[in-house]
């Protein structure tokens, strides 16, 4: 990014990143709305132009010479999700529970959870980098977003969602 730093480009390709990223996100959750609502062909183009967006993301991100090495990569994902539980999200809960809303309320503090979970397993990753590791899959909770290594059987100890409901990320 050195010959990016400070330059106009540098912040519209921020910008443009971001943008693209949350389209991808909106598109996937209107894609599941119209599935959910028997509109198959709609959610289908939902999907199709999410999947668009992701490429144009990465490749803004690749213009700002965004991924490094898997070392440089995990340290760049554990300071992310840290900045998250430790300075964003505590404000963000306060701000949602002062003005009480109780659904933004409760979606931060999820959140907030599960990225200090997320930058245990990155670190646990970092640490294990070159060696040789036992193969683990990853649980999802539908509901918070918990991240599980390996299978779980008992409820998601942030939301209490049971453990059947969890989704095997492949």
């Amino acid at each position: 990014m050195t010959e990016l730093e400070g330059s106009k480009t540098l912040e519209n390709l921020k910008e443009a990143f971001a943008g693209e990223s949350q389209a991808n996100r909106k598109y996937l959750a209107f894609a599941k709305q119209a599935d959910a609502e028997g509109f198959p062909q709609a959610a289908k183009l939902f999907r199709a132009a999410g999947a668009a967006e992701t490429v144009h993301a990465h490749a803004h991100l690749r213009a700002m010479d965004g991924v490094g090495s898997t070392e440089h990569n995990l340290r760049e994902a554990i300071s992310g999700e840290t900045h998250e539980f430790k300075n964003m999200y505590p404000g963000m809960i306060a701000g949602a529970k002062d003005e009480g809303f109780k659904k933004a309320e409760r979606s931060f503090d999820y959140a907030n959870q599960v990225e200090e979970i997320h930058a245990a397993l990155y670190e646990r990753a970092l640490g294990a980098l070159g060696q040789d590791v036992e193969p683990v899959d990853y649980y999802v909770c539908p509901v918070c977003g918990n991240t599980f290594e390996g299978e779980q059987t008992d409820p998601c100890p942030i939301c209490r969602t049971i453990a059947s409901r969890f989704f095997k990320v492949e």
